[in-house]
Protein backbone atom coordinates (compact mmCIF):
# COMPACT_ATOMS: atom_id res chain seq x y z
CA UNK A 1 0.00 0.00 0.00
CA UNK A 2 2.60 2.33 0.91
CA UNK A 3 4.60 1.73 -2.03
CA UNK A 4 1.81 2.68 -4.37
CA UNK A 5 0.68 5.80 -2.43
CA UNK A 6 4.50 6.94 -3.26
CA UNK A 7 3.88 6.02 -6.56
CA UNK A 8 1.00 7.62 -6.96
CA UNK A 9 1.95 10.63 -5.52
CA UNK A 10 4.93 10.63 -8.05
CA UNK A 11 2.63 10.47 -11.00
CA UNK A 12 0.42 12.75 -9.68
CA UNK A 13 4.07 15.41 -9.13
CA UNK A 14 4.98 14.44 -12.59
CA UNK A 15 1.33 15.36 -14.05
CA UNK A 16 1.20 18.91 -12.24
CA UNK A 17 4.34 19.98 -13.54
CA UNK A 18 3.64 18.93 -17.04
CA UNK A 19 0.73 20.86 -16.94
CA UNK A 20 2.25 24.21 -15.31
CA UNK A 21 4.64 23.70 -19.23
CA UNK A 22 1.17 23.73 -21.11
CA UNK A 23 -0.35 26.97 -22.84
CA UNK A 24 -3.30 28.98 -20.31
CA UNK A 25 -6.94 27.93 -21.43
CA UNK A 26 -9.22 29.87 -23.54
CA UNK A 27 -11.07 30.69 -21.05
CA UNK A 28 -8.24 31.98 -18.61
CA UNK A 29 -6.83 33.32 -22.12
CA UNK A 30 -10.36 35.47 -22.47
CA UNK A 31 -10.22 36.31 -19.27
CA UNK A 32 -6.73 38.21 -19.13
CA UNK A 33 -7.72 39.67 -22.46
CA UNK A 34 -10.41 40.99 -20.97
CA UNK A 35 -8.50 42.46 -17.90
CA UNK A 36 -5.73 43.93 -20.08
CA UNK A 37 -8.37 45.39 -22.56
CA UNK A 38 -8.17 48.54 -23.55
CA UNK A 39 -4.43 48.80 -24.50
CA UNK A 40 -5.06 51.68 -26.75
CA UNK A 41 -7.48 54.55 -27.19
CA UNK A 42 -10.77 53.32 -28.23
CA UNK A 43 -13.08 54.55 -31.46
CA UNK A 44 -16.95 55.61 -31.37
CA UNK A 45 -18.22 55.90 -35.06
CA UNK A 46 -21.23 57.86 -35.33
CA UNK A 47 -23.25 57.12 -38.84
CA UNK A 48 -24.60 60.74 -38.65
CA UNK A 49 -22.77 64.34 -38.79
CA UNK A 50 -21.15 66.10 -36.24
CA UNK A 51 -23.40 68.74 -33.97
CA UNK A 52 -26.32 66.08 -34.18
CA UNK A 53 -28.31 64.29 -31.93
CA UNK A 54 -26.39 61.26 -32.24
CA UNK A 55 -23.26 62.55 -32.25
CA UNK A 56 -24.28 65.32 -29.26
CA UNK A 57 -25.17 61.98 -26.94
CA UNK A 58 -21.95 59.99 -28.63
CA UNK A 59 -19.56 62.94 -27.07
CA UNK A 60 -21.11 62.85 -23.68
CA UNK A 61 -20.78 58.89 -23.39
CA UNK A 62 -17.46 58.45 -24.88
CA UNK A 63 -16.17 61.30 -22.27
CA UNK A 64 -17.57 58.93 -19.55
CA UNK A 65 -16.53 56.27 -20.89
CA UNK A 66 -12.96 56.94 -21.33
CA UNK A 67 -12.76 57.33 -17.85
CA UNK A 68 -14.02 54.32 -16.66
CA UNK A 69 -11.91 52.08 -19.12
CA UNK A 70 -8.68 54.78 -18.38
CA UNK A 71 -8.36 55.11 -22.15
CA UNK A 72 -9.37 57.90 -24.42
CA UNK A 73 -12.40 57.12 -25.88
CA UNK A 74 -12.19 59.03 -29.93
CA UNK A 75 -15.46 60.47 -31.44
CA UNK A 76 -15.18 59.38 -35.60
CA UNK A 77 -18.19 60.83 -37.21
CA UNK A 78 -18.70 59.12 -40.95
CA UNK A 79 -22.02 60.34 -42.13
CA UNK A 80 -23.52 59.15 -45.50
CA UNK A 81 -25.98 56.85 -47.03
CA UNK A 82 -28.62 57.11 -44.09
CA UNK A 83 -25.81 55.61 -41.72
CA UNK A 84 -24.55 52.92 -43.59
CA UNK A 85 -21.01 54.15 -44.17
CA UNK A 86 -20.43 54.74 -40.65
CA UNK A 87 -22.33 51.32 -39.88
CA UNK A 88 -20.41 49.76 -42.98
CA UNK A 89 -17.03 50.75 -41.32
CA UNK A 90 -17.33 48.77 -37.78
CA UNK A 91 -18.62 45.84 -39.69
CA UNK A 92 -15.33 45.60 -41.18
CA UNK A 93 -12.58 46.28 -38.26
CA UNK A 94 -11.33 43.60 -36.31
CA UNK A 95 -13.16 41.81 -33.47
CA UNK A 96 -10.89 43.35 -30.61
CA UNK A 97 -13.51 45.94 -29.30
CA UNK A 98 -11.13 48.74 -30.21
CA UNK A 99 -14.27 50.34 -32.66
CA UNK A 100 -17.66 50.95 -31.41
CA UNK A 101 -20.94 51.97 -33.19
CA UNK A 102 -23.51 54.10 -32.35
CA UNK A 103 -26.29 51.74 -33.99
CA UNK A 104 -30.25 52.94 -34.21
CA UNK A 105 -33.62 51.71 -35.42
CA UNK A 106 -32.67 53.56 -38.59
CA UNK A 107 -29.71 51.95 -39.38
CA UNK A 108 -29.94 48.79 -37.77
CA UNK A 109 -33.90 47.27 -38.65
CA UNK A 110 -34.71 50.07 -41.09
CA UNK A 111 -32.36 50.16 -43.88
CA UNK A 112 -31.76 46.85 -44.23
CA UNK A 113 -35.22 46.96 -46.01
CA UNK A 114 -34.58 50.18 -48.46
CA UNK A 115 -31.11 49.33 -49.74
CA UNK A 116 -30.15 46.36 -51.94
CA UNK A 117 -26.25 46.76 -50.67
CA UNK A 118 -25.63 48.53 -47.63
CA UNK A 119 -22.19 46.81 -47.53
CA UNK A 120 -22.88 44.97 -43.76
CA UNK A 121 -25.72 42.61 -42.02
CA UNK A 122 -26.55 44.41 -38.71
CA UNK A 123 -27.35 40.51 -36.92
CA UNK A 124 -24.52 38.91 -39.05
CA UNK A 125 -22.31 41.24 -38.41
CA UNK A 126 -22.35 43.20 -35.39
CA UNK A 127 -22.54 42.26 -31.70
CA UNK A 128 -24.91 44.53 -29.33
CA UNK A 129 -23.35 45.56 -26.22
CA UNK A 130 -26.27 47.92 -25.17
CA UNK A 131 -29.27 49.71 -25.46
CA UNK A 132 -28.62 53.80 -24.65
CA UNK A 133 -31.39 55.89 -25.29
CA UNK A 134 -34.69 56.62 -27.20
CA UNK A 135 -36.55 59.55 -28.24
CA UNK A 136 -39.52 60.66 -29.90
CA UNK A 137 -39.34 62.70 -33.27
CA UNK A 138 -41.78 66.19 -33.46
CA UNK A 139 -42.87 68.24 -36.07
CA UNK A 140 -41.65 71.39 -36.31
CA UNK A 141 -42.90 74.64 -38.15
CA UNK A 142 -41.26 77.75 -39.55
CA UNK A 143 -42.91 80.80 -37.24
CA UNK A 144 -43.33 82.47 -41.04
CA UNK A 145 -45.55 79.55 -41.79
CA UNK A 146 -49.45 80.13 -40.97
CA UNK A 147 -49.38 76.69 -39.20
CA UNK A 148 -49.74 77.09 -35.64
CA UNK A 149 -51.08 73.77 -34.93
CA UNK A 150 -51.62 70.34 -36.45
CA UNK A 151 -55.01 70.48 -37.63
CA UNK A 152 -53.93 73.67 -39.64
CA UNK A 153 -51.00 71.59 -41.62
CA UNK A 154 -53.93 68.94 -42.32
CA UNK A 155 -55.54 71.24 -43.72
CA UNK A 156 -53.63 73.18 -45.80
CA UNK A 157 -52.38 69.66 -47.19
CA UNK A 158 -55.90 69.00 -48.05
CA UNK A 159 -56.30 72.37 -50.02
CA UNK A 160 -52.95 71.43 -51.97
CA UNK A 161 -52.49 67.61 -51.60
CA UNK A 162 -48.72 66.78 -52.55
CA UNK A 163 -47.47 70.39 -52.45
CA UNK A 164 -46.30 70.97 -49.10
CA UNK A 165 -42.71 70.16 -48.28
CA UNK A 166 -41.53 68.63 -45.14
CA UNK A 167 -38.04 68.06 -44.58
CA UNK A 168 -35.99 65.06 -43.28
CA UNK A 169 -32.39 63.79 -42.32
CA UNK A 170 -32.73 61.46 -45.18
CA UNK A 171 -34.96 58.78 -46.93
CA UNK A 172 -35.49 55.76 -45.05
CA UNK A 173 -34.75 57.55 -41.28
CA UNK A 174 -36.84 57.40 -38.54
CA UNK A 175 -38.21 61.33 -39.46
CA UNK A 176 -38.95 60.18 -42.88
CA UNK A 177 -40.95 57.36 -41.57
CA UNK A 178 -42.48 59.60 -38.89
CA UNK A 179 -43.97 62.05 -41.54
CA UNK A 180 -45.13 58.64 -43.70
CA UNK A 181 -47.26 57.80 -40.61
CA UNK A 182 -48.43 61.04 -40.11
CA UNK A 183 -50.02 61.50 -43.72
CA UNK A 184 -51.40 57.88 -43.31
CA UNK A 185 -53.22 58.80 -40.16
CA UNK A 186 -54.10 62.21 -41.02
CA UNK A 187 -55.18 61.56 -44.84
CA UNK A 188 -53.07 63.99 -46.10
CA UNK A 189 -49.73 63.43 -48.63
CA UNK A 190 -46.83 65.89 -48.54
CA UNK A 191 -43.84 66.14 -50.39
CA UNK A 192 -40.96 64.82 -48.64
CA UNK A 193 -37.15 66.64 -49.17
CA UNK A 194 -34.60 64.38 -47.85
CA UNK A 195 -31.02 65.76 -46.86
CA UNK A 196 -27.74 64.15 -45.39
CA UNK A 197 -28.52 64.63 -41.63
CA UNK A 198 -30.80 66.81 -39.41
CA UNK A 199 -28.52 70.01 -38.77
CA UNK A 200 -29.08 70.82 -42.28
CA UNK A 201 -32.87 70.42 -42.67
CA UNK A 202 -32.88 71.95 -39.47
CA UNK A 203 -31.16 75.11 -40.83
CA UNK A 204 -33.50 75.45 -44.14
CA UNK A 205 -36.41 75.17 -41.76
CA UNK A 206 -34.87 78.20 -39.43
CA UNK A 207 -34.71 80.22 -42.37
CA UNK A 208 -37.53 79.23 -43.92
CA UNK A 209 -36.23 77.66 -47.05
CA UNK A 210 -38.77 75.04 -46.04
CA UNK A 211 -41.68 75.36 -44.34
CA UNK A 212 -41.71 72.14 -41.39
CA UNK A 213 -39.84 69.19 -41.07
CA UNK A 214 -39.99 66.19 -38.19
CA UNK A 215 -37.09 65.77 -36.36
CA UNK A 216 -35.89 64.31 -33.03
CA UNK A 217 -36.76 66.14 -29.31
CA UNK A 218 -33.27 66.20 -28.12
CA UNK A 219 -32.55 68.52 -31.34
CA UNK A 220 -35.02 71.03 -30.48
CA UNK A 221 -35.16 70.97 -26.52
CA UNK A 222 -33.40 74.20 -26.65
CA UNK A 223 -35.28 76.05 -29.39
CA UNK A 224 -39.05 76.15 -27.23
CA UNK A 225 -38.88 79.48 -27.15
CA UNK A 226 -37.37 80.31 -30.30
CA UNK A 227 -38.59 82.98 -33.02
CA UNK A 228 -37.45 81.41 -35.69
CA UNK A 229 -39.76 77.42 -35.11
CA UNK A 230 -42.88 76.40 -33.52
CA UNK A 231 -42.86 73.03 -32.55
CA UNK A 232 -46.49 71.26 -33.24
CA UNK A 233 -46.82 67.95 -31.66
CA UNK A 234 -44.70 65.25 -30.40
CA UNK A 235 -44.78 61.33 -31.65
CA UNK A 236 -45.02 59.60 -28.42
CA UNK A 237 -48.29 58.45 -26.54
CA UNK A 238 -47.72 61.01 -23.61
CA UNK A 239 -45.77 64.73 -23.40
CA UNK A 240 -41.81 64.80 -23.02
CA UNK A 241 -40.85 65.87 -19.55
CA UNK A 242 -38.49 68.25 -21.38
CA UNK A 243 -41.03 69.69 -23.51
CA UNK A 244 -44.67 69.88 -21.36
CA UNK A 245 -45.73 72.83 -23.46
CA UNK A 246 -46.00 70.60 -26.62
CA UNK A 247 -49.01 68.29 -27.14
CA UNK A 248 -49.20 64.82 -28.47
CA UNK A 249 -50.64 64.15 -31.99
CA UNK A 250 -53.59 62.22 -30.62
CA UNK A 251 -54.23 65.31 -28.50
CA UNK A 252 -53.96 67.34 -31.68
CA UNK A 253 -56.80 64.98 -33.31
CA UNK A 254 -54.45 62.90 -35.40
CA UNK A 255 -54.25 59.33 -33.66
CA UNK A 256 -51.64 56.33 -34.07
CA UNK A 257 -48.86 59.01 -34.81
CA UNK A 258 -45.80 57.53 -32.71
CA UNK A 259 -42.34 57.42 -33.64
CA UNK A 260 -39.96 56.56 -31.58
CA UNK A 261 -36.31 55.74 -32.33
CA UNK A 262 -33.86 54.05 -29.79
CA UNK A 263 -30.50 53.92 -30.14
CA UNK A 264 -26.90 51.55 -28.91
CA UNK A 265 -23.59 50.47 -28.62
CA UNK A 266 -22.05 47.72 -31.02
CA UNK A 267 -19.24 46.36 -31.55
CA UNK A 268 -17.63 44.22 -34.92
CA UNK A 269 -19.71 40.29 -33.95
CA UNK A 270 -16.65 37.74 -33.13
CA UNK A 271 -15.36 40.35 -30.32
CA UNK A 272 -14.38 38.29 -27.29
CA UNK A 273 -17.45 37.63 -25.13
CA UNK A 274 -15.53 38.80 -22.25
CA UNK A 275 -14.67 41.94 -23.54
CA UNK A 276 -18.34 42.48 -24.78
CA UNK A 277 -19.35 41.41 -20.86
CA UNK A 278 -16.54 44.64 -19.40
CA UNK A 279 -18.03 46.60 -21.83
CA UNK A 280 -21.52 46.07 -21.46
CA UNK A 281 -20.82 46.81 -17.24
CA UNK A 282 -18.62 49.63 -17.71
CA UNK A 283 -21.56 51.40 -20.25
CA UNK A 284 -24.61 50.67 -17.73
CA UNK A 285 -22.81 51.98 -15.25
CA UNK A 286 -22.75 55.23 -16.74
CA UNK A 287 -26.30 55.01 -17.98
CA UNK A 288 -27.52 54.50 -14.54
CA UNK A 289 -25.40 56.86 -12.78
CA UNK A 290 -28.14 59.70 -11.91
CA UNK A 291 -25.73 62.82 -12.68
CA UNK A 292 -25.57 61.51 -16.43
CA UNK A 293 -29.29 60.62 -16.47
CA UNK A 294 -30.33 63.85 -15.75
CA UNK A 295 -28.42 66.42 -18.01
CA UNK A 296 -29.52 64.13 -20.97
CA UNK A 297 -33.09 63.71 -19.99
CA UNK A 298 -32.86 67.47 -19.43
CA UNK A 299 -32.09 67.26 -23.75
CA UNK A 300 -35.17 65.49 -24.21
CA UNK A 301 -33.14 61.51 -24.25
CA UNK A 302 -34.86 58.69 -22.26
CA UNK A 303 -31.77 57.08 -20.89
CA UNK A 304 -31.96 53.44 -21.59
CA UNK A 305 -29.17 50.13 -20.31
CA UNK A 306 -29.83 46.46 -21.45
CA UNK A 307 -27.48 43.17 -21.79
CA UNK A 308 -26.66 42.31 -25.39
CA UNK A 309 -29.08 39.77 -25.17
CA UNK A 310 -32.30 42.27 -24.48
CA UNK A 311 -30.51 45.05 -27.57
CA UNK A 312 -30.39 41.63 -29.68
CA UNK A 313 -33.85 40.71 -29.41
CA UNK A 314 -35.49 43.94 -29.69
CA UNK A 315 -33.42 44.22 -32.77
CA UNK A 316 -34.84 40.94 -34.39
CA UNK A 317 -38.17 42.01 -33.54
CA UNK A 318 -38.09 45.85 -34.77
CA UNK A 319 -36.39 44.44 -37.67
CA UNK A 320 -39.49 42.34 -38.74
CA UNK A 321 -41.96 44.72 -37.96
CA UNK A 322 -40.16 47.47 -40.03
CA UNK A 323 -40.09 45.09 -42.70
CA UNK A 324 -43.81 44.72 -42.70
CA UNK A 325 -44.96 48.55 -42.16
CA UNK A 326 -42.25 49.71 -45.18
CA UNK A 327 -43.77 46.88 -47.56
CA UNK A 328 -47.57 47.57 -45.71
CA UNK A 329 -46.76 51.76 -46.84
CA UNK A 330 -44.86 50.89 -49.85
CA UNK A 331 -42.30 52.90 -49.27
CA UNK A 332 -39.35 53.36 -51.70
CA UNK A 333 -36.06 55.19 -51.90
CA UNK A 334 -36.44 58.33 -53.96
Amino acid sequence: MAVNGSGSRRRFAFAAALLSCLPLSPLSALADEAQDYPKKPVSLVVPYPAGGVADQFARSMASELGKRLGQSVIVENRPGANGNIGSALVAKQAADGYTLLLGSTSTLAVNPHLYKNMGYDPVKDLQPITLTHQMPNVLIVNTGTPYHSVADVVAAAKKAPGQIAFGSAGNGNSMHLAGVLFQKQAGIELMHVPYQGAPPALTDVMGGAIPMMFINLPAIVGYQKSDKIRILAVTDTKRANSAPGVPTFSEEGVDGVVSRVWNGLLVRQGTPGAIVKKLNTEIVAILTDPAFRKTLEAQGYEVLSSSPQEFSDLLNKDLKAMGELIEAANIKLD
